[in-house]
């Protein structure tokens, strides 16, 4: 398959998360068809609702910055899904990815043929493969691997984890993980493995009362961020911070006060890869936590032709829209804001509304181009309740064109 044909054969398997199917069975028998690339590296595995994936980034970025070779897999994607599968901070190629892809569609079909499988493997388990396919080809030192959804069942939970990471727990994909806290953090600490540190940031009392059950357990030793002292302020860069603690004296790269607790779930991730006897200086820790980049997340962006800055932030549930919500009433609060709003089908998408609408002078309603978005129409009679002025927009196009008429230069 060339690189459009790869895409459309991944394609073809379902949505993502609409034909997801938790288990290991599956990846385990696709992962010893191709001679189990997972054990060609180690890993650093980190499960969690909100901050896996910038925890994941900072990780990445310091141990780059120490000068390892480094794999990071992370998921969804936001234009390409080469953004996946990253060695040393570079996408996978789409030539790489194509023939991986060959690889992982033909080892998948010959086990439905011999009747090893009943089913071909999903979208998120063929594209774990590819991830763990390339990081054994490129011999990279470490991978650091975000889970998709969940940690007990998920694709990624075949690793081999020198230490794993649980950042906040709290309320999402209930449907598949359980509807209270307890549950839904028992699930992300299945990614806890015999005798491993796992690095634990604050959490509710009930998630925090299982993790630490199951790291008992285990023998894991348990590592909390709730109990180490640091300082933070925010600096000049608007809703930048600064981070110390200990030796290292660090402005992080990404926007608001929450990337502080992270960025320490980072510090404590290669603090624990020290004692094994990696090579990592305080040097290495501020400039990855300084440089590090990831699209998307309180991401401002700038330029000459918009007619005002646009902020823009993937929050998904109820816990990311107070995050995000937080960081309006602390570094917007004087400037009028336009809130341009869309949700998938299956999320919390009143209980955001509600959190983030009364931070915003105008609301715009709209949709991603994704089979679980829910129409602005929806969006717009779920939400009427909160206020009355909303608009609606069918396409993001739409939307921004919308916003850039009625945000003033200030704003």
């Amino acid at each position: 398959m060339n690189f459009t044909e790869s895409i459309n054969y991944i394609y073809s398997l379902g949505n993502e998360v609409l034909a997801m199917k938790l288990g290991l069975e599956t990846v385990k028998a696709l992962a010893s068809a191709l001679d189990n690339p997972q054990r060609k590296f180690p890993a650093i595995h980190i499960a969690g609702t909100n901050g896996k994936g910038s925890t994941a980034a900072m990780t990445e970025a310091i141990l780059r910055a120490a000068k390892l070779k480094t794999g990071l897999f992370t998921s969804p994607h936001l234009v390409s899904i080469t953004e996946r599968c990253r060695v040393d901070g570079h996408n996978i190629s789409e030539d790489d990815f194509a023939r991986l892809a060959t690889v992982v569609r033909q080892a998948s079909e010959t086990l439905v043929a011999n009747g090893r499988l009943e089913a071909p493997p999903t979208f998120f388990e063929q594209v774990t493969m590819i991830a763990y396919l390339h990081f054994a080809e490129s011999k990279v030192d470490l991978a650091v691997l975000e889970v998709g959804i969940g940690g007990r069942l998920d694709a990624t939970n075949i690793c081999q984890p020198l230490v794993t990471a649980i950042t906040a727990v709290s309320f999402d994909h209930q449907q598949h993980l359980g509807n209270t806290l307890a549950e839904i953090a028992g699930e992300k600490a299945g990614i806890i493995k015999a005798d491993v540190p796992v690095v634990v940031a604050p959490q509710p009392a009930e998630a925090m009362q299982m993790i630490v059950a199951r790291a008992a357990e285990l023998n894991a030793p348990l590592i909390s961020v709730a109990a180490e002292s640091f300082a933070a302020e925010s600096v000049g860069e608007f809703g930048q911070y600064r981070l110390r603690y200990r030796g290292c004296d660090a402005t992080l790269g990404l926007r608001g006060r929450h990337q502080t607790t992270n960025a320490m779930t980072a510090i404590l991730i290669v603090g624990q890869l020290r004692q094994p006897g990696w090579k990592i200086e305080e040097e290495a820790i501020e400039a990855g936590l300084r440089e590090v980049v990831w699209p998307g997340r309180l991401q401002l962006i700038e330029s000459d032709s918009l007619t005002a800055p646009i902020l823009a932030d993937g929050a998904h549930n109820p816990a990311g829209a107070e995050t995000l919500r937080s960081f309006l009433d602390e570094h917007c609060h004087l400037r009028p804001v336009t809130l341009i709003f869309g949700a998938m089908n299956d999320k919390a998408a009143f209980e955001m509304a509600e959190i983030l609408f009364p931070a915003a002078r105008h609301v715009i309603l709209t949709k991603a181009d994704n089979p679980r978005a829910a129409l602005p129409q929806q969006l717009a009679e779920m939400t009427k309740k909160l206020r009355q002025d909303l608009g609606c927009a069918e396409s993001l196009a739409e939307a921004l064109t919308e916003a850039a008429c009625i945000t003033p230069a200030d704003g």
